[in-house]
């Protein structure tokens, strides 16, 4: 379970000071699908950011079951976010100098995965291990990050608009896969999406607006990806 309490987040400083996030309280229950939704500027991905580790809070706590990630010094940060969480933003952020596998490897390597080529295998990939990025299609791509965010069997995964620079075909395909991967092994996904019909797809979907959590519902019936409009 992730805990969340009373987190505010500034940026900048001096008279150019603002404050991005507004105390914060939600909870994040171990399996969940999580859609933050908000328009650009509203701090929903500050949001991620802050509960993923990758930026520190100004106030505040947050929980990973008994672990406070606000008392860890940036080495034993790092290594919580190694251990626990992966990542997939809207750029690729591949090696286009290393093949598929070599850059799943990557996150393999990460938690000593050995197993790793299943999870090019099942984002549909198996065919195309030794291709380079730049021989791939964008939602091919996008998959190779998909496995090598999970190849390293996070605890939580962490998405920023990954289907924002897919075409509708592709942008389902990858988000039919995430969701199938989710039930195989149970992790837990906290997703920033612009796009309205992604959200009922989440088990919870929280609203952001100036920094503040407007609302949080729950989806009695969750869509699959080729269920909801585009």
């Amino acid at each position: 379970m992730i805990s969340v309490r009373e987190v505010t987040k500034f940026y900048g400083c001096g008279e150019t000071r603002f404050q991005v996030l507004k105390d914060i309280n939600l909870t994040i229950e171990e399996g969940e699908f999580v859609v933050i939704l908000g328009a650009s500027g509203s701090g929903k991905s500050t949001l991620l950011n802050v509960i993923s580790g990758l930026e520190r809070p100004d106030g505040g706590t947050i929980f990973y079951g008994e672990t406070e990630l606000s008392v860890l010094s940036d080495r034993e940060l790092t290594a919580f976010r190694r251990d626990n969480v992966g990542f997939i933003f809207q750029q690729y952020y591949l090696l286009p100098n290393l093949s598929v596998d070599k850059n799943v490897r990557m996150g393999a390597d990460l938690a000593h995965n050995k197993d790793y080529r299943a999870m090019v295998e099942a984002v549909g990939l198996g065919e195309k291990l030794h291709k380079f990025p730049g021989e791939l299609s964008g939602g091919e791509q996008q998959r190779v990050s998909v496995a090598r965010a999970l190849a390293k069997r996070p605890r939580v995964l962490f998405l920023d608009e990954p289907t924002g620079a897919l075409d509708e075909q592709t942008g389902r395909q990858v988000l039919s896969y995430i969701c199938t991967l989710q039930k195989e092994l149970g992790f837990t996904i906290v997703m920033v999406t612009h796009n309205l019909n992604i959200a009922e797809m989440a088990g919870t979907v929280i609203r952001m607006n100036s920094g503040r959590i407007a609302g949080i519902q729950t989806n009695e019936t969750q869509k699959t990806a080729y269920e909801i409009g585009w």
